[in-house]
């Protein structure tokens, strides 16, 4: 005797916001894997020399390459955020013998991503 199991829509993840930011968080590492990729042939090519630092540079200015990167940026950022918010479930601190508040713990988050991000852009920029 077999079980009756009722057929999922191809999209039933549309049918809720939040399947939709969980669907569209787990796409995102497709494209934290991209950037991982670019930075890798960054670094390559810097090491390569002036010349193919100059052939790298170039390649990433084509449009497509662009339209990647900026798509890829927004979904960094979707993951981030999410990541952040769930961090309080993932986390459990503790000071004192009593638990950090959820939003203590998200603050803390985007409080070390300012930091290293003023950190990086420091060292970038000057």
């Amino acid at each position: 005797m077999s079980v009756y199991q009722r057929p999922v829509k191809l999209f039933w993840w549309l049918e809720k916001r939040s399947y939709v930011i969980f669907v569209l968080r787990e796409l995102s590492s497709v494209f934290i894997a991209w950037f991982v990729v670019f930075l890798l042939l960054l670094v390559n090519a810097i090491g390569d020399g002036a010349a193919s630092y100059q052939t790298f540079v170039d390649w990433s200015g084509q449009w497509w390459v662009v339209a990647i990167n900026v798509i890829a940026f927004l979904f960094v950022l979707l993951h981030t955020v999410t990541w952040f918010a769930l961090a309080p479930r993932a986390m459990v601190i503790k000071m004192r013998g009593t638990r950090v508040p959820a939003q203590g713990v998200v603050a803390a988050h985007y409080l070390a991503w300012f930091v290293l991000s003023a950190v990086v852009a420091w060292v970038v920029l000057r």
